[in-house]
Formats: C-alpha cells, structure tokens, sequence
C-alpha cells in the first residue's frame, strides 16, 4: 500500500531498476508517515562512506509529538539495505552514471519502506516523446471506448 508517491522522478529520470529499502526513522517519523504528512518532491539518495542516506525527503511533525524533542522535518535518514546489494549500486552510480531516485513510501508486512530506483536523467526531447507517447495512448483508449458502446 503506497503512502506517497514521487512523480516527478518518473517524469525526469528513465528508471532502469527498482530496489527497496528500509528506513531508520524515529518514533514521531513513524507516527507522521502514518498520517501522510510526507512529501518525497525534492528528496534525493547518497552514497556517503559506505551507506546510502536519504536527503531533504519532509515528514512533516503532528501536533501531537512530544515537545521536549525538537523534530527536524528534514534530516537526513539512514536507508537499510543488504551489504551486497549497496556495493552493487554503489559501483553502478560511480561507474555508469546512474543516479539513485526515492520513487515511493510504502508499507511492507507493516513496515515503511522506500522504492529506490537506479536511474538515469532524462534529456528535454525524451521528455516530450514520453508525454507523446503518454497522450497517444491514451487517445487510443478513448477512442476503443467510444466504439465499444
């Protein structure tokens, strides 16, 4: 069951594979995520010593949490993977180029995970051709629907 998507990733990136993660959030996090005050717009993924970290992803604080923690909407989590599959993705975003993408929030066995993709940027005409190809079939399935009826 997703919680929150990032479209925009899908829009700016050509997704070549999907991997998931856990994610090392605090109690508070835990409790926002629940209530889907979370936004993945400008989140990014980084490799630092070893270990991937999610930047800039907002979780948003309830009205409910404690005020003797001060909540930062903004800070940096820790992503749990396998040590194998790090090195796997480490190699390929500093060899081939690929890029890691947070696509979405979701629960697993009652667990937050994120969807991380290896992507790559896409330029400004594959862009266009996508949205084309996009609004093309979607004509087609107007079209099959007017002449079913």
């Amino acid at each position: 069951m997703s919680i929150v998507q990032n479209r925009r990733a899908v829009h700016d990136y050509s997704i070549e594979e999907r991997f998931e993660a856990g994610l090392a959030l605090q109690g508070w996090e835990v409790k926002s995520v629940r209530a889907g005050q979370c936004q993945l717009n400008e989140a990014y993924v980084i490799v630092k010593d070893g270990e991937l970290f999610l930047l800039n992803a907002h979780i948003g604080t309830l009205s409910t949490t404690s005020t003797h923690e001060r909540a930062d909407p903004t800070r940096t989590r820790k992503l749990l993977m396998h040590g194998p599959e790090i090195r796997r993705l480490i190699g390929k975003v500093e060899r081939a180029g690929y890029a890691l993408v947070p696509l979405d929030l979701h629960f697993a066995n009652g667990r937050i995970k994120l969807a991380v993709g290896l992507a790559k940027g896409k330029r400004q005409f594959e862009k266009r051709d996508a949205e084309r190809d996009r609004d093309w079939k979607r004509q087609q399935q107007r079209l099959l629907k007017q002449r079913v009826t």
